[in-house]
């Protein structure tokens, strides 16, 4: 029960598009030095964070970013600075986008109670959210019992089952609520967020292609529609039953390794990264896998998606977690070309390829990869 935080990666050049010229006027009630506002979102893949300060509540931010973005605002009333901001639980922020225009801000006291407006994206933005209040409303129940249900009753299997399905509910609450929102507002910009929020990291094409289509053509001409729809054909060039896309990247000493030189076996192709917690608590399952079955023409090939400058931390996770077959990466972070062919928005994700490199079976994980393989080579 998870809502999705958006990175929209470029897949365009940046020179097609306008840029976004953007200006923040914001007005918080009578807030003074030495209290600040900070601005925080992505330029490109590039994290940013500006600063300004508050004078008698007003404060003003004016820039420009390479597409429409999602930016954070937090005010830091005692002046303490925003890393000291981020160790505490209790920080209060709200989301604006930098849009072209003026988007004013305006409040009798804090952010929580902010009203904006003079943009149409960041209007609809408010209207979307507004819009799904049922299911944030049937989520912070939820979070408040959890919150408040004794310890011994959390640890029985009942209470478990019930948080899953009371959080399958909230997540179909969601789903429905975005369909209807796009269905209503098939030319809002947010339109295209709220279908990001019903594909989620693990979409069914089926399910989200006809949406998108739904779309008018300016929404689906902007760049993040663009994005979208080669994310989308990304998604059917690897769905079951497809020829693995061929593709070409650097091993752990440079060598160039090609998908097509695996024909002939079957190979999993796993996405992961050494940053990645459920990567790596996956580890000890990829490891019996390709024990057991290596010798009955099957092996790996880990794809990692470890950031620019992270060579040595790649290295060691392989060596730590006792990786012993082909690794390759570009160290490209979510800007891999090889992760955007094959529509990657989350890790681990991995394809089961046959010996004539076509893909047989999807996102095979603990007991579900040892059945398949099993029911492919037999028992050991």
């Amino acid at each position: 029960m998870k809502r999705l935080i958006l990175l929209l990666l470029s897949v365009a050049p940046a020179a097609l598009f306008a840029q976004e010229k953007y200006t923040i006027k914001g007005n918080i009630g009578s807030i003074d030095a030495p209290a600040k506002v900070f601005l925080t979102y992505y330029n490109g893949a590039v994290a940013k964070t500006d600063s300004t300060s508050i004078v008698k509540g007003a404060f003003t931010f004016s820039g420009e970013v390479k597409d429409i973005t999602q930016a954070s605002l937090i005010i830091d009333y005692q002046g303490i600075g925003i890393q000291n901001l981020k160790q505490r639980s209790t920080k209060i922020e709200t989301f604006v986008y930098l849009v072209n225009g003026i988007t004013k801000i305006s409040s009798p006291d804090s952010l929580i109670n902010a009203k904006i407006t003079g943009t149409r994206v960041n209007e609809d933005y408010h209207r979307y959210i507004s819009f799904l209040k049922p299911a944030y409303d049937s989520e912070r129940k939820l979070n408040h019992m959890l919150r408040t249900v004794s310890k011994e009753k959390r640890q029985t299997q009942s209470f478990t089952d019930s948080v899953n399905q009371q959080e399958s509910i909230i997540d179909g609450q969601f789903a429905d609520l975005d369909k209807q929102y796009i269905n209503k507002n098939p030319d809002s910009y947010i339109s295209l967020r709220a279908l990001k929020e019903i594909g989620s990291y693990n979409p069914d094409i089926n399910e989200i292609e006809p949406l998108f289509n739904k779309l008018s053509p300016s929404v689906r001409a902007t760049a993040a529609g663009i994005a979208y729809q080669k994310y989308l054909d990304a998604l059917k060039a690897t769905l079951v039953g497809a020829i693995a896309p061929e593709f070409s990247m650097p091993d752990t000493d440079g060598n160039k390794v090609n998908l097509s030189s695996f024909r002939g076996k079957y190979v999993l192709l796993d996405f992961w990264a050494s940053w990645c917690p459920p990567c790596r608590a996956e580890s000890p399952n990829m490891v019996k896998a390709y024990n057991n079955f290596k010798g009955k023409n099957f092996t790996i090939l880990s794809v990692s998606l470890d950031q620019p400058g992270k060579r040595d931390a790649w290295l060691k996770a392989i060596h730590n977690d006792h990786l012993t077959w082909t690794q390759v990466s570009e160290l490209k972070y979510w800007d891999s070309e090889t992760a955007k062919l094959y529509g990657i928005r989350s890790v681990p994700q991995n394809f089961l390829i046959d010996p004539s490199g076509k893909i047989i079976a999807k996102d095979l994980r603990g007991s579900d990869l040892d059945a398949k393989l099993t029911a492919i080579f037999g028992k050991m």
